[in-house]
């Protein structure tokens, strides 16, 4: 990112038979958009002029060839693909699912090069998307795969802030995969997630249990009191501000969530219903706990209103803004964690003394 220029965000189209394309362009037809930050939709110039004039959206495209010469104050389109594409709006089709990925593996490299400042995807068809080059359950492993780090599933909002031990795994494989060593992976990269990407000092953490009533001491179940309290006190013991394991739904419908800066669930379904339900079209997805910043809304593809113009673009334009914070926040986190000594040096010089 040069200096005095606006954060250039990277955006993957999404499933092209979804609301995907829709979205993206109505969220920069708003010109005021424009002064917080420069998109680079990767997609086809062809395809989205033809889409804008099917759906009436009225926004100018730039088209790009270079990545090198994006133009500030212009809605930027990088041609991830050259076919020729028309969207069959709700359809299932393993083409639009390719150029979808086509898009995401573009931005993603787009990323890695330093070219953009960070990335909101659009939503995949998890289905339509898999292919031999392409097998994941969803854009988080993929990305976990692609960049440093350790991948957290972070749902985002004002209201309150989730993350999964386990994300897109059936629910029967779900306790399997909870051990000791995943618990402080997980809550360690919500805890950096929350001091350099929100600024928070001394997070403070809540885990919930993974049975009903947290196993009601090994009555319904023994992994809360076997696996996931001696890795919470563990962690506890190390100075870490993180407690549980908390049953789930009185933690959530007493309001206790409030207490905490986060949430950590032990399954999706745990997690997520409770956050759309108190965040639904404000939420955001966020990928933490990588060397790179990556949101996106809190929906699907939603393929039954695809095409008909009533998509809520108010979530999409929530994952640009979190994408825009949290690049300001770990910037500014970098630089006041980057050689403390050397700055203190630099602002209290020490003159030498001639004899």
């Amino acid at each position: 990112m040069a200096k005095n220029n606006p954060i250039i965000i990277g955006i993957s189209i999404g499933d092209l038979n979804g609301i995907g394309p829709e979205i993206v362009l109505k969220s920069f037809a708003d010109p005021r958009m424009l002064e917080f930050c420069t998109p680079v939709i990767f997609a086809n110039t062809k395809f989205l002029t033809w889409y804008k004039k099917e759906l009436e959206i009225e926004c100018h495209l730039n088209s790009l060839s270079d990545l090198n010469q994006v133009n500030h104050g212009k809605i930027n389109v990088f041609n991830a693909w050259n076919e020729s594409f028309e969207a069959q709006y709700g359809k299932i089709d393993p083409r639009a699912g390719a150029l979808a990925i086509a898009s995401l593996k573009n931005s993603v490299q787009a990323l890695k090069n330093n070219q953009i400042d960070a990335l909101v995807t659009a939503p995949i068809d998890k289905k339509n998307s898999q292919s031999e080059g392409f097998k994941f359950p969803g854009h988080t492993d993929y990305l976990a795969q692609e960049f440093e780090g350790s991948a957290l599933m972070f749902m985002v909002s004002e209201e309150v802030k989730v993350g999964l031990l386990t994300d897109h795994v059936p629910v029967k494989e779900a306790p399997t995969r909870i051990t000791a060593e995943l618990i402080q992976q997980k809550a360690n990269a919500m805890m950096a997630s929350l001091t350099q990407d929100f600024g928070i000092t001394r997070p403070k953490i809540a885990v919930l249990g993974v049975n009903p009533h947290s196993g009601d001491q090994g009555v319904i179940g023994s992994e809360d009191q076997e696996v996931m309290a001696p890795a919470i006190n563990t962690m506890r013991d190390q100075g870490l501000l993180v407690y549980g394991p908390y049953p789930a739904d009185g933690f959530f419908g007493s309001g206790q969530y409030k207490q905490f800066d986060a949430v950590l669930a032990a399954y999706h379904d745990q997690g997520l219903i409770p956050f759309k339900t108190l965040s639904f079209g404000a939420g955001v997805n966020f990928t933490a706990g990588l060397n790179a910043v990556r949101t996106s809304p809190d929906h699907g593809t939603a393929f039954d209103i695809a095409g008909k113009n009533k998509a809520n673009i108010s979530s999409f334009k929530e994952a640009v803004f979190s994408a825009i914070n949290i690049v300001r926040s770990r910037n500014l986190h970098q630089k006041l964690t980057a050689a403390p000594l050397e700055s203190s040096i630099k602002k209290s010089p020490h003159k030498k003394k001639h004899h």
